[in-house]
């Protein structure tokens, strides 16, 4: 029998992050909005994290190889922590507190069709990393990122190390 607990916290992980990513590709290709390099940077851990996520979440309900999918979730969980200090870092580029990236920039515009490239253009919202394109309940995209990434990098390391509900 699959371990209940460890596939709910590692599947929790696994959506939250997705939902994020989703989100942030969203805001990018729907909203205008166009990443900036930490912008950019900030996803590396969603797209090495969620693909070993799955697969953890795969062993677990194959109910195989316990220990590799609890490796697995322990790497995904170690990937977000490091989501989470790119998301504080850009945050408090943001916010001033310390300097970004000198050649840090805005991003290009995202289209499939070449001949509304200069529509698209005229539509994207192109934003430094030193400023916060939105702001929601007070915190920019950079610092939702980092609060999500924290609480994946939670899940992911609780389904790593927590106790088995197996009762063994």
């Amino acid at each position: 029998m699959a371990d209940g607990k460890r596939l709910f916290l590692a599947g929790l992980a696994f959506l939250l992050g997705l939902a994020a990513i989703a989100g942030a590709w969203a805001f990018q290709i729907f909203g205008g909005y166009a990443p900036c390099k930490l912008c950019l940077e900030q996803r590396i851990p969603y797209y090495a994290g969620l693909p070993l996520l799955f697969v953890a979440i795969l062993f677990l309900i194959a109910d195989r190889h316990l220990p590799l999918a609890r490796t697995l979730a322990l790497l995904a969980g170690l990937a977000f922590l490091i989501g989470t200090g790119l998301g504080v870092y850009h945050a408090g580029v943001e916010w001033h507190w310390w300097i970004g990236p000198a050649d840090c920039g805005g991003g290009v515009a995202t289209t499939a069709d070449a001949g509304d490239l200069l529509t698209q253009i005229g539509k994207t919202k192109v934003v430094s990393c030193t400023d916060a394109a939105l702001r929601v309940a007070g915190l920019s995209f950079a610092g939702w990122n980092a609060l999500v990434s924290a609480l994946v990098a939670l899940l992911a390391l609780a389904a790593a190390l927590g106790r088995s509900d197996r009762g063994a």
